[in-house]
């Protein structure tokens, strides 16, 4: 055991490295999220991942394998029936769910529509489909300002989206919306991962932008995850993005919920500054909703060019009792033609005074293995999922 640790998990939200073997199952046959997106721009340039051993776990052009690497290195199957934020963060956590939350591309289902038009208030709904958040308050902005109907949609996800003109429904107006809609309507068949208010301005079509106040409402985890067992016995844990909301609040000690990626980073930092031991769990989520979902390979390319930057800042700022651990959760290859989330493996690198360099942890049978090994650098009892590779990788247990 480590006297005093600090682990710093940072989640790049989207970003696989190649195909599960169950990936056809789920359409996503040939997916390599960080490999496709390298060929596409014509290679990559990550020299700190590089040399932490992100190049030998797949093929990505401009980053080749390094025999040598500063940091300890694998893979992780998802065991989970899903490839969503939400199983895919809960999984890590030691949380496995066997069935996967219901989606629906083709709309909610008509009895939905008529609970949350009754019991919300509201005289009628618009959209009531699968859309992209930009395109669909374009479209339906003006016609919401006239009515004021609420916008509701959803995507490959587990999500049910409500959009509202802040001028027209408050913006807490829309938010009890939405906790109607989490607690009292979207339950038991229909619990959907994630209910999400999309507050927008802009006064007619082309001019409608998404402000900051976005508002997400997760179903509660239905066991402990690895945040409780931290949580119970005083360990400090920070969430920072949105982390907060993908376990509804439950676990945590500190949360800042940061928007992008370039936020996240810079609370990260100045959180190394103030919080010095426990656990700091960071969401980057630009790879998936940014990039992925609008099949952007280009600035997903310039994103993990960015990233392979900021570590070095975190670097800078870890002490000698401190593990840095970067994955994901889940693909989200923007070189594909569909936008949906991709069933692929995670990367998991691991740094830091305390751990072994150079070494292959091997392809990990699920994502739980990570918090199975952070509950051992902590020394918690746990009875969450998962393999601890920390016996492997620390110098000195």
């Amino acid at each position: 055991m480590i006297q005093s640790p600090r682990v710093i998990l940072i989640v790049l939200d989207g970003a696989g490295i190649g195909e599960l073997p169950d990936a056809e199952k789920y359409g996503d046959k040939n997916t390599n999220t960080i490999g496709n997106t390298a060929r596409k721009v014509g290679g990559l340039h990550l020299p700190v991942l590089q040399k932490m051993g992100l190049g030998n776990l797949t093929n990505i052009k401009g980053v080749s394998p390094k025999k040598n690497s500063i940091a300890s290195f694998g893979k992780a199957k998802e065991i989970s029936a899903g490839k969503d934020s939400t199983s895919g963060h809960w999984e890590l956590m030691g949380l496995q769910t066997s069935s996967p939350f219901p989606s629906y591309p083709d709309g909610f289902p008509e009895k939905i529509i008529e609970q949350f038009i009754d019991k919300t208030g509201c005289e009628d709904v618009l959209g009531n489909k699968a859309a992209s958040g930009t395109t669909i308050i374009n479209e339906l902005g003006e016609k919401h300002l006239k009515t004021p109907y609420p916008i509701i949609y959803t995507s490959a996800d587990s999500v049910f989206q409500v959009a509202a003109h802040e001028d027209v429904i408050s913006v807490d107006k829309l938010y009890e919306m939405c906790r109607i809609a989490r607690n009292e309507i979207l339950v038991g068949e229909h619990s959907v991962g994630r209910v999400i208010a999309r507050p927008f301005l802009g006064d007619k079509n082309g001019n409608f932008e998404r402000t900051p106040r976005r508002k997400d409402f997760s179903v509660d985890p239905p066991q402990d995850t690895l945040l409780d067992n931290l949580f119970d016995i005083g360990i400090p844990v920070t969430g920072i993005g949105k982390i907060e909301d993908l376990f509804n609040n439950r676990g945590m000690t500190y949360s800042n919920h940061t928007q992008h990626n370039p936020e996240a980073i810079k609370v990260l930092i100045n959180t190394m500054d103030s919080v010095r031991k426990g656990f700091i769990f960071v969401n980057l989520p630009d790879f998936d909703t940014a990039w992925g979902h609008r099949n952007d390979y280009e600035n997903f390319a310039k994103g993990l060019e960015q990233f392979d930057s900021d570590i070095s800042d975190i670097i800078e700022k870890m002490y000698r009792n401190d593990i840095l651990i970067v994955t994901a959760d889940h693909g989200c290859d923007p070189t594909t033609q569909g936008t949906d989330h991709t069933r692929e493996y995670i990367p998991i690198l691991i740094y830091g005074p305390p751990i072994n360099s150079g070494l292959n942890i091997g392809v990990r049978d699920s994502f739980s293995d990570i918090g199975a090994t952070i509950a051992d650098i902590f020394d918690v009892k746990t009875n969450i999922a998962g393999k601890s590779f920390w016996e492997d990788i620390a110098l000195s247990v």
